[in-house]
């Protein structure tokens, strides 16, 4: 649970939101997640830098091309890092018209870490909005796991009311008290038919990693963590792509988030 300082950065970040045009409180989440996937792939893709110049060899798992676009301009444009600097009617030229495009383009391709962006809408409607926004973005500590999911959970509190499809937030601690009574175990697969922003999974994934922590030392029970253990259903591309971004927040990488009506027939 996030209190103090951090907590007055990221109500910040949704005032900036309300201030700045964009009152649905959804559509707010659903940009704010948009912006900390942008952030994460950056992430990713610095780590994999620094491994790849540490043993001297070529990147294995390259986020951003190498090189230029067709109209000669950098992929190192693309990321977080480098984009973040720059005046706001280019980042906001560069979010619209390459970083959005690039995105929904890997999604389609079937790129592993783009499957939920093949839709990805940018409706942030000024330059000065975004600035400001990835801005405080920048300055949220994201690199602890318990910090930035606890950030994510707050950010996914605001919404308070029911969705226009039913979704309703179970309260955490409903949640937690449910997986501990199941107690699942590392050779489980857990399954949420309506998984909304996965709060049940994320819960169930806390308390893996806290019962059970040498299983992420375990070269295949990692695996089996991070591909195969959670699987979450909804018929909300919304809640799909918020849930997976919770995750990922909250530590697991490859979680199986897919489309689904479970109680359509046929679906059992």
């Amino acid at each position: 649970m996030i209190t103090g300082e951090l907590k007055s950065k990221v109500d910040a970040v949704w005032n900036d939101f309300w201030t700045g045009g964009i009152a649905n409180p959804m559509e707010v989440l659903d940009q704010l997640t948009f912006l900390l996937f942008i952030r994460r792939l950056d992430d990713i893709h610095t780590l994999e830098e620094n491994k790849a110049n540490t043993l001297k060899r070529p990147m294995a798992n390259r986020i951003f091309p190498e090189g230029t676009d067709d109209r000669g301009r950098s992929y190192e444009d693309l990321r977080w890092s480098r984009f973040k600097n720059f005046s706001p009617d280019k980042m906001y030229e560069t979010l619209s018209d390459r970083v959005f495009p690039y995105l929904r383009a890997s999604g389609e391709e079937g790129s592993s870490f783009g499957h939920f962006m093949k839709d990805a809408r940018f409706t942030i409607p000024t330059p000065a909005l975004l600035s400001k926004v990835v801005d405080k973005l920048s300055g949220l500590p994201l690199d602890d796991r318990d910090t930035k999911g606890d950030i994510y959970e707050y950010m996914l509190g605001k919404l308070s009311s029911a969705g226009t499809n039913g979704q309703f937030r179970t309260p955490r601690h409903i949640i937690q008290l449910m997986v501990s009574m199941i107690a699942p175990t590392p050779k489980d697969i857990i399954s949420d038919p309506a998984s909304g922003t996965c709060g049940f999974l994320v819960s169930a994934a806390e308390y893996m990693q806290d019962k059970y922590p040498e299983m992420l030392t375990d070269a295949s029970s990692r695996d089996h963590f991070n591909k195969t253990m959670f699987n979450g259903f909804d018929f909300d591309t919304t809640m799909l792509r918020i849930g997976t971004m919770n995750m990922i927040l909250h530590g697991v990488e490859g979680a199986n988030i897919g489309y689904r009506d479970s109680l359509s027939e046929g679906e059992a």
